[in-house]
């Protein structure tokens, strides 16, 4: 069983290397199994189908996204720092884990039937994201923390997208300014 969750393992590591940097659809199964060095048979095991794997692989993103968003929490019990370190911490997933855009965008473009699996697991992410983010801006005190909330996933989604097309270092001023305008860090909250 132990050699199965490590041939797992590697499937998906394979498939996150290689789907964020080459896309989904281009990428065959025959690929992911040479680059996770196992066979075919070990991926169907694991793998039913090639969009099961997707699934995990947006699991894979969601999950490294949420275990940021714990250390950040845990960080400090102070709501400014909380926010402060998830500006900083957003404008460092941009800089260095997804300087290629959105994996949530990504896969969703490549799955264009709102009722797949792999857009369900983008859209689960994306709740607790904007969740998560509505914790951060009621903790600082914002008078509308949903309204905030979804300023925050707008202004994510297009730090990652210009940072891709743009080059990070001309976007992320821009961004970290407009994360913090709309927590307040600076004065009202706008």
């Amino acid at each position: 069983m132990k050699s199965e969750s490590l041939a797992r393992a590697r499937l998906l590591d394979a498939a996150t290397r290689l789907f964020y940097a080459e896309g989904i659809h281009t990428v065959g199964v025959d690929k992911i199994v040479a680059h996770g060095h196992v066979t075919r048979a070990t991926f169907y095991r694991h793998f039913p189908a090639k969009e099961n794997l997707v699934e995990a692989y947006v699991g894979v993103e969601d999950a490294a996204i949420r275990a940021a968003f714990d250390a950040a929490r845990a960080s400090s019990s102070d709501p400014r720092e909380l926010a402060e370190a998830v500006v900083a911490g957003i404008a460092d997933d941009v800089a260095h884990r997804h300087s290629r855009g959105c994996p949530f965008i990504n896969a969703a473009a490549e799955y264009p039937d709102a009722e797949s699996g792999v857009r369900r697991a983008v859209r689960e992410h994306r709740e607790w994201f904007r969740a998560a983010l509505r914790e951060v801006a009621t903790g600082v005190g914002h008078p509308e923390p949903d309204v905030a909330a979804g300023r925050l996933v707008l202004l994510r989604d297009a730090a990652l997208v210009g940072g891709y097309l743009d080059g990070w270092e001309r976007v992320k001023q821009v961004f970290v300014d407009s994360a913090r305008a709309v927590l307040g860090l600076d004065g009202e909250p706008r």
